[in-house]
């Protein structure tokens, strides 16, 4: 049925539907990547690099973890191409099978005393993957309920709720790894670690179900109609718009870095402070709750105060939030770590929920998938791959934060000024 003939209250219904389907789809995919993330740092330095120091081992693992920042604009201007020619549906399928396919198989990667370095080769591989797939899943998720949206007046709520599915998988995947560190005990490096992974399975099936019955959006339908669909997207784009994508990577960078600085390399540096790794976790699991409630939040709010306004303000806290950051933690009091930890994602989230709406708006719907998803996606390369590898390497340097704050308030400025070149298409009507 075309999105044309529906009724208002269908037309409700496919919206509800769609947002649902982003943000249980987003939820799975970043469950995937974050794992990852999450067990870099606690687990593969130990298994993978045994032969080198502590730090030097962290420093490899995170090399390893980058590489899916790597692959993440490949994977954007492929699915990009595949979103903007045959639908943003049939793309998201594709990206959940993927990611949830390489998932499952790092749960079942040999460690070094089995088959030496070819246990990382094969981590490495897969983290490709992982990237490859989740750069092509934002895009899609953002455009599946953007495009849904019968008024411009609620786009920045309506897309707050794919990026809800950021915290909701990082709340998974925290929980999971808490869950079996307490199940299997001393035994987590042997096995508890890897069921996480494996059970990665059967959240790809459920994905599948929700995502296959969906309608495509709209936008696209009615382009597909008027034979409008763009040959070569993903070039057309880049000739076409090179600034908007140049621009929606620098304004990410502020907001990029500080948030894998808060969920990745912070179980690192509490190590370093001694603390306790299941209370690592914990803290993390509760900055995701709290995202639950400012995601939403902000993106309301982007609707009311103008995009680019609460964007840019998100983004001045948190630089000046990221030095008190630091500074609470360096005091290695166990509940003020606890505490600083679990509401880091409050400031972030400011710049954070918005973020969607503002990189998509900038582009029209015929290159809609393939510009938003690398302007989003080229921030992984200059920031949320590079950021826990620099924050590692200033810490062996100089054993402190403040030079990691330093790092993070100079990407928050670049960030600042790149977003006020960005258009705000707050409340206006999109070219389709």
């Amino acid at each position: 049925m075309a999105a044309g003939e529906l009724s208002d209250a269908e037309h409700r219904k496919q919206l509800t539907r769609a947002v649902v389907a982003s943000t249980i789809g987003t939820a799975i995919e970043w469950y995937d990547f974050f794992l990852y993330s999450t067990i870099t740092g606690l687990v593969f330095a130990k298994l993978y690099f045994p032969q080198s120091e502590p730090l030097t081992g962290t420093l490899q693992a995170f090399s390893i973890y980058f590489v899916g920042f790597i692959a993440r604009p490949i994977g954007a201007a492929i699915f990009g191409h595949y979103g903007d020619r045959i639908g943003r549906k049939a793309t998201l399928v594709a990206t959940l099978v993927l990611m949830g396919v390489a998932t499952f198989a790092v749960g079942l990667v040999p460690t070094y005393e089995s088959i030496g370095i070819w246990g990382a080769v094969l981590l490495t591989v897969l983290r490709f993957i992982q990237g490859i797939g989740v750069g092509g899943e934002w895009g899609g998720s953002i455009l599946l309920a953007m495009e849904w949206a019968k008024t411009d007046k609620h786009r920045g709520f309506i897309t707050s709720w794919p990026q809800f599915g950021v915290p909701v998988g990082l709340f998974l995947a925290n929980l999971a790894v808490l869950a079996f560190s307490s199940m299997s005990g001393d035994a987590f490096l042997d096995w508890g670690w890897r069921v996480p992974f494996l059970l990665s399975i059967v959240l790809l099936g459920v994905g599948l179900y929700i995502r296959l019955g969906i309608l495509e959006t709209p936008t696209f339908t009615r382009l597909t109609n008027e034979n409008k669909i763009a040959k070569a997207p993903v070039a057309e784009v880049i000739k076409k718009h090179p600034k908007e994508i140049i621009l929606s990577g620098l304004a990410r960078i502020g907001q990029q870095s500080t948030f894998y600085i808060f969920t990745a390399f912070v179980f690192t540096y509490g190590t370093h402070l001694g603390m306790p790794r299941d209370e690592l976790i914990q803290a993390v699991l509760v900055a995701s709750m709290f995202s639950f409630f400012t995601v939403p939040f902000y993106g309301w709010l982007s609707d009311r105060w103008g995009r680019k306004r609460t964007y840019i303000t998100g983004l001045a806290i948190l630089a000046i939030y990221v030095f008190l950051y630091f500074g609470l933690l360096d005091t290695r009091i166990p509940l003020v770590v606890f505490m600083v930890i679990a509401t880091s994602l409050i400031p972030h989230d400011m710049s954070y929920a918005p973020q969607g709406a503002l990189v998509a708006e900038a582009f029209s719907g015929r290159l809609r998938y393939s510009g938003a998803s690398l302007g989003y996606q080229l921030a992984s390369i200059m920031a949320g791959g590079p950021a826990p590898l620099i924050a590692t390497a200033l810490l062996a340097k100089y054993n402190s934060g403040y030079p990691i704050a330093v790092y993070l308030a100079i990407c928050g400025v670049i960030s600042i000024i790149a977003t006020l070149f960005l258009p705000d298409m707050t409340n206006k009507k999109l070219e389709d």
